[in-house]
């Protein structure tokens, strides 16, 4: 029986993740995105963050907002305040069992570092599953730091492509495969493949909105088709229900992992009927 670990919580975070301009030497600034949150996978703050991993740079800025703007995507600005025992820790809470998750991997911190591709880096993260298993914040623990990355390299690859955020769209890729688009696609596993994207073409697709926020549940609401038959199954029906009411991105994205590798591993029944939420913006 699953057990879903009540709403999302109500959050209240600073963002600190850092932000500015990438000096002369430092790396291409796509590659810093994949690796500008390494100190969370080490459990320490930015304060405490080192400036290289085994000859790696690490913990760099990432320019044009990217990061800030995805930090907003799943959590608020403000100070926290720590109300719980459980907000000291870096660990990831699962919201679908609301239990922390396993601290088992099979992978290292290594392999999430060592390419200097950014594209390989990307598809790197996009299948990982170490990082699934930290926060964003120990302060909000349902987050993600895995989809938190994939957010930022994305919004900044958009950026760096000309799109403001508000020409940025939520697209449901091909049905039945694990379609990867270099620095688009968020989210690829079971079948279920979801993109951000300024370019949605004939895609079902829907706007994020005008500016950062923890929208995802109205821009899930809004999609003309679902990556999954709704009507074919009622594991499909349970999780779009409660993508209706999780409204961080980070913790969405991470639920549906969760979700189909619980109850419907390798599996994807195609996309829903079109225009049975919100008609048809973003075709």
């Amino acid at each position: 029986m699953m057990t879903l670990a009540g709403q999302v919580i109500g959050m209240r975070d600073a963002i600190a993740d850092s932000e500015g301009e990438v000096d002369a030497d430092a790396v291409d600034p796509l590659v810093a995105a994949y690796r500008h949150d390494v100190h969370k996978l080490r459990a320490r703050t930015h304060s405490h963050a080192v400036d290289s991993i085994g000859g790696v740079r690490v913990n760099e800025p990432v320019p044009d907002g990217a990061d800030g703007d995805a930090a907003l995507l799943s959590r608020p600005r403000g100070d926290p305040e720590q109300t719980v025992d459980a907000y000291a820790s870096w660990r990831r809470m699962s919201l679908l069992t609301g239990e922390v998750v396993s601290s088992e991997s099979g992978e290292s911190l290594d392999e999430l570092l060592v390419a200097d591709d950014a594209e390989q880096l990307h598809a790197t993260w996009v299948s990982a599953t170490l990082p699934a298993g930290f926060n964003e914040s120990p302060y909000y623990p349902y987050t993600s730091v895995k989809y938190h990355t994939l957010l930022t390299a994305v919004l900044l690859d958009n950026y760096r492509n000309g799109h403001e955020f508000g020409d940025l769209f939520l697209a449901v890729e091909a049905a039945d495969t694990e379609s990867v688009t270099p620095h688009r696609t968020v989210l690829s596993t079971g079948g279920v493949s979801l993109a951000v994207t300024g370019e949605p073409g004939d895609r079902p697709a829907a706007r994020l909105g005008d500016v950062p926020a923890r929208s995802f549940a109205d821009t899930w609401a809004r999609l003309p088709a679902l990556p999954f038959d709704v009507a074919g199954s009622r594991r499909w029906r349970v999780l779009d229900s409660q993508l209706r009411r999780i409204r961080s991105w980070s913790v969405a994205l991470q639920f549906i992992e969760d979700y189909i590798a619980a109850f419907a591993p390798a599996q994807c029944a195609g996309h829903g009927r079109r225009g049975r939420r919100g008609g048809g913006e973003g075709r």
